[in-house]
């Protein structure tokens, strides 16, 4: 395949006389120009397939849409340099040869070099936002300035053709549906039950479930809230378990950056608001989890990385409950402040019955930068109940439950349709035009009406089933009680409750204080804690910093001892 569209480009060269070159170097710059944009296009192919969250296929490889964006972000560069290399050995060429003007040139056959630098402007500036250091610091310019992807993939076709681009066309149009499909679920707001508010600021949202809705542990989702911000989308881990949870889907997002800090003054301040209008796009998860493999579970934190764990902990809390098998567990997580030991609280469920009795379980959690208890000890949570909504719904699957066969299902009809619209087209408009006339239908409006074509086919079919599981969905949601009614009733006005001193329920709070310890002042010694491990099969998870993950990971790896299994839970990229 390569070799064939690798003929196709070059055809122009075979026929021309070396004599069009003064030297010969400038015939080997022009080729490798040439090669470059090939290989960059190769690039372009595998561009898309990591950030295409919904899709089936990052599940066969056993990757998730957090893991799998360090790949999307090394094609990325890769691409960008060789599109820029490809590029300036042509302007050079150009200028060797004193043929400047062909960077004017649009021709309507054959490759178009304005679409193309376009495009390289395009690409150039999002590859410019996307260092790490303007992604961490700035990222509402990261984010606005990605979204140049579309001028860039429609100034890339029009520069090689519609024909050429068949190779990057797979990855590209599964993106194009699983963003389609995104946009839709983004379109409605979801039902916000109540949110805590823990003393360190930490945040966790409570929403409402379609209980048929099921995702597994470590997942995440992508929430706006419009009055923050109508166009940012931030990715939180889910804290809840939907084997545990059936109604509640839970999020913990922790106050750093300018949206969540407006986050939390909106929920610090009782009197602005009695309903809070959200938006989510999710879950996306792995298929499956391997910790109930284990005789032994080690979760290695530092922060806000004990999110994933209160994930993981509340589905063995859901297993030991029906009596299933599940590993001793051993939880150790570092913390700068006493404040934040109230993310603690987070591992088990606001309003809710559920032990740590049944789960073999011990908490070492460390305070790094205190050698002693806080004067104000009482765990205070301050604690909101917003307002039902009957014109939201709960979190439910996009595309229901057996939401892959949907995907397939839309991605055949689709491009089928696609298929017969462009022969139709061919058949009977630019083949008469092609042939019966002596003038050539432009390349342009070809690539222009296929663009065209793609789209429509996506948005028809994707919308039909849409409309047909959210019908579905609606039906079975006006079966659900209602969950807000088990909630404190608020004030008349307002709409809701404010409760500045909310204690958790006395039996969970102390089964989870019996299996807690805390160290001050002191950093946990990983050596010595798990090389003290004696079962046959300890699973190691780390989530936190980057200097502690590969700490875990290089002792894991030592070769100590064998019966360490590491795994590393990083949302950071």
């Amino acid at each position: 395949m390569m070799t064939f569209i690798y003929e196709c480009v070059t055809k122009r060269f075979m026929f021309q006389p070396l004599l069009r070159y003064e030297h010969r170097w400038e015939a080997k710059l022009e080729v490798t120009g040439l090669r470059l944009g090939l290989l960059g296009n190769v690039c372009l192919a595998l561009l898309f397939y990591p950030v295409a969250r919904g899709s089936s296929i990052l599940g066969v490889f056993g990757l998730t849409s957090e893991s799998s964006i360090k790949y999307h972000i090394w094609l990325g560069h890769v691409m960008m340099a060789i599109f820029t290399a490809h590029g300036l050995c042509y302007v050079i060429y150009w200028i060797a040869t004193h043929e400047l003007h062909e960077m004017l040139s649009w021709e309507n056959t054959g490759v178009a070099n304005v679409p193309g630098e376009l495009a390289l402007i395009a690409g150039l500036i999002m590859w410019a936002c996307t260092l790490p250091r303007i992604r961490r610091k700035m990222f509402e310019l990261f984010f606005y300035t990605h979204c140049l992807y579309i001028l860039f993939v429609i100034f890339f076709i029009l520069h090689v053709g519609i024909g050429f681009t068949t190779m990057m066309l797979p990855g590209f149009y599964l993106f194009l549906v699983d963003r389609y499909i995104r946009f839709l679920q983004s379109r409605g707001r979801v039902r916000l039950v109540s949110a805590r508010v823990l003393p360190c600021g930490t945040i966790e949202l409570n929403f409402a479930k379609n209980p048929a809705l099921s995702y597994t542990p470590t997942s995440t989702i992508f929430v706006n809230v419009p009055s923050i911000s109508r166009l940012q989308w931030h990715p939180f881990t889910i804290s809840s378990s939907s084997s545990l949870e059936a109604q509640r889907l839970s999020v913990v997002i922790k106050s750093e950056g300018s949206w969540t800090q407006k986050l939390n003054q909106i929920l610090s301040s009782p009197a602005s608001v009695d309903r809070l209008d959200v938006s989510v796009e999710g879950p996306y998860g792995p298929a499956t989890t391997n910790f109930l493999k284990h005789d032994m579970l080690v979760m290695v934190s530092g922060g806000s990385g004990l999110t994933p764990f209160i994930s993981i902990t509340r589905e063995l809390i859901a297993a030991s409950a029906k009596g299933c098998k599940t590993p001793k567990v051993l939880l150790l997580c570092a913390f700068k402040t006493s404040s934040q030991l109230a993310m603690l609280d987070l591992l088990l469920p606001q309003a809710s019955s559920a032990e740590l009795s049944n789960l073999d379980i011990q908490i070492e959690a460390f305070v790094t930068k205190e050698k002693e208890p806080a004067t104000k000890t009482s765990k205070q949570i301050r604690t909101v109940w917003f307002k039902p909504n009957a014109t939201v719904a709960p979190i439910s699957a996009i595309l229901g439950p057996n939401s892959w066969l949907w995907l397939a299902a839309i991605i055949s009809a689709s491009f089928l349709m696609f298929l017969i619209l462009l022969g139709i087209l061919t058949q009977y408009y630019i083949y008469p035009i092609d042939h019966n006339t002596n003038k050539i239908y432009s390349a342009t409006r070809r690539a222009l009406l296929s663009m065209l074509f793609i789209c429509a086919s996506i948005v028809i079919t994707a919308s039909g089933a849409f409309l047909w599981n959210k019908r579905n969905v609606t039906r079975e949601s006006n079966q659900i009680q209602n969950i807000e009614g088990a909630s404190p009733a608020g004030s008349p006005n307002s709409g809701w409750l404010y409760n500045a001193d909310m204690e958790m329920e006395s039996l969970p709070q102390q089964s989870l204080d019996q299996c807690t310890k805390v160290h001050y002042g002191e950093r946990p010694d990983l050596k010595r804690l798990l090389l003290e491990m004696k079962e046959w099969n300890v699973g190691v998870l780390a989530c936190g910093p980057k200097k502690l993950r590969h700490e875990v990971a290089t002792i894991c790896s030592s070769g100590l001892t064998d019966n360490l299994h590491f795994e590393s839970i990083s949302f950071t990229w």
